[in-house]
């Protein structure tokens, strides 16, 4: 295995940041990453665990709610992440905002849970004005927020260069993926993307993979395209390689989806970025306003996911990703406590030229693969 790859695997499978702090976690595809970056913060995204028991969660959030969700809850009131300083919750989906309502609730009437102080980012998604305005308000006070912890102005020019970098190289490693045949697997793909690690460690390691990609094994598989839930955790990816099949893109906040238009040029005097754009008073010399907007604008129309796109929307996506991955399979994950995804399948069934199966009512972590492989020896 190439070195690089060897190195992001490593790391995802530690699951934990290392490093100096401060950290702050973060829960949901909405949190704008670069202002934690802007902020000299280690961003570090809180993922759930399906071999560990999840009692404590149940008990605060109820057994209606994600289990995903529910993991995280319990693996923070358990420690299990180290030492944050705060976490940053994004109104993402449903269970998230229910995460960010039993933190801050334990946080006063339970203190001794130690629970770091926690913040919602309420981005939302509807195709209007409105909504921008919204979510520029919203960006601005988060930006304001992390001004007043850190004590300093955030560097956003610098960091939304370093995440547009980062995102530039995870399409090139995308790219490896959707190959004929694949030179990454989902499993690795999974590894590569989410590596916990400082965005400029993990822009060096990429350009590394990038250097190695013709030492990186072919996979030959039957090629899947995964739609649905998130997958905060390689279990469902190894259950399903494992059956000689590669999944070859996503639909979700963990894989493809994260993979977006950069958000500016990388040049600190673009987009608003630059010193045309800086802002004045409480948001610090060193933050522009105009770069806030162009944020503001990126994470509105980030998508589409299952919690917050139409049927239709949804079904179009699939379409044109399935091609561009040349996936010869569907396959829509459905977890228990998120039916969401199973109420897009008949749309995405038919807009797909591809066999398309519905693996509904999942377990947190665990694949029912029986429709999968039926569908297989059917076609």
């Amino acid at each position: 295995m190439p070195e690089a790859l060897a190195a992001l695997e490593e790391a995802y499978a530690r699951r934990a940041p290392d490093g100096p702090a401060p950290v702050i976690g973060y829960v949901g595809a909405d949190v704008p990453v670069e202002l934690l970056t802007a902020a000299g913060a280690r961003a570090f995204r809180l993922t759930g665990d399906p071999d560990a028991g999840s009692g404590t969660g149940d008990r605060y959030l109820g057994l209606g709610v994600d289990p995903a969700a529910r993991s995280v809850l319990s693996r923070l009131l358990a420690g299990s992440y180290g030492h944050l300083d705060r976490v940053v919750v994004s109104h993402d989906c449903e269970a998230s905002l229910r995460l960010f309502y039993a933190l801050r609730e334990l946080r006063r009437v339970e203190p001794g849970t130690a629970l770091p102080e926690a913040y919602l980012v309420d981005l939302l998604h509807l195709p209007h004005r409105t909504t921008a305005r919204y979510n520029r308000r919203r960006i601005g006070e988060f930006a304001a927020r992390l001004e007043a912890w850190t004590g300093r102005p955030l560097d956003l020019p610098r960091a939304v260069a370093a995440h547009d970098e980062r995102r530039r190289l995870l399409a090139a490693a995308a790219e490896l993926r959707r190959a004929v045949p694949a030179r990454l697997t989902g499993r690795q793909f999974l590894a590569v993307l989410n590596a916990p690690l400082p965005v400029d460690e993990h822009i060096a390691l990429l350009r590394r993979l990038l250097d190695e990609a013709d030492r990186l094994q072919e996979h030959p598989g039957r090629r899947v395209f995964l739609s649905g839930s998130d997958h905060d955790t390689p279990h469902v990816y190894e259950a399903v390689e494992s059956e000689g099949y590669v999944i070859v893109g996503e639909d979700h906040s963990f894989g493809d989806l994260s993979v977006t238009d950069p958000i500016g040029t990388g040049d600190p005097g673009a987009s608003g970025l630059g010193p045309a754009g800086l802002g004045t008073g409480s948001l610090g010399a060193g933050l522009g306003a105009g770069g806030l907007d162009v944020l503001a604008e990126h994470y509105h129309r980030s998508g589409p996911t299952a919690h917050r796109a139409t049927a239709g929307e949804r079904a179009a996506h699939a379409a044109a990703a399935v091609k561009r991955c040349r996936a010869e399979l569907f396959v829509a994950y459905s977890r228990a406590g998120d039916e969401a995804p199973a109420w897009d399948f008949p749309a995405q069934r038919a807009a797909l030229d591809v066999p398309a199966v519905l693996l509904e009512r999942q377990e947190y972590g665990r694949a029912d693969l029986t429709a999968l492989k039926d569908l297989t020896c059917a076609v």
